[in-house]
């Protein structure tokens, strides 16, 4: 399976004083990119018996979008174990192709009943089995 991806077009609420798009805006389509790729793949029972949380985001940002720009976002899963899956998100400006945002974010598997950690099943690593780093 190819990377999740899908495209956005940047707005002017997406903006920061300089004109650019706002750090925590990336952040937010980080994490809205992560939760649709989650839902695309996965049941309604399935999202109702876990939930994901963010333990750690790594964000590098190479190059900045304004107003207008086409931003085409990927991400896949990088690696799993136990109960914490690595997820890459990469953004690109859709007509240069210049690489916008590497992020990296450690994400933990909650059962939504005690809100603690379960291991990552073989029934839900099968789903993301074929999404691996560096996806073509």
């Amino acid at each position: 399976m190819k990377a999740f991806e899908k495209k956005i077009s940047v707005q002017a609420d997406d903006l920061d004083d300089l004109n650019h798009v706002n750090n925590v805006r990336y952040v937010q389509w980080i994490q809205d990119i992560s939760k649709e790729h989650w839902q695309h793949l996965t049941s309604k029972e399935l999202q109702e018996r876990f939930i994901w949380v963010v333990l750690n985001h790594n964000i590098t940002y190479k190059n900045a979008a304004g107003l207008g720009d086409i931003i085409l976002l990927r991400t896949y899963i990088d690696n799993s174990k136990g109960a914490i899956s690595v997820r890459a998100v990469e953004m690109y400006n859709a007509k240069t192709n210049a690489l916008l945002v590497h992020s990296k974010t450690t994400w933990c598997l909650l059962n939504p009943e005690t809100l603690k950690p379960i291991r990552i099943s073989e029934e839900i690593r099968s789903i993301f089995a074929a999404v691996t780093k560096n996806p073509s």
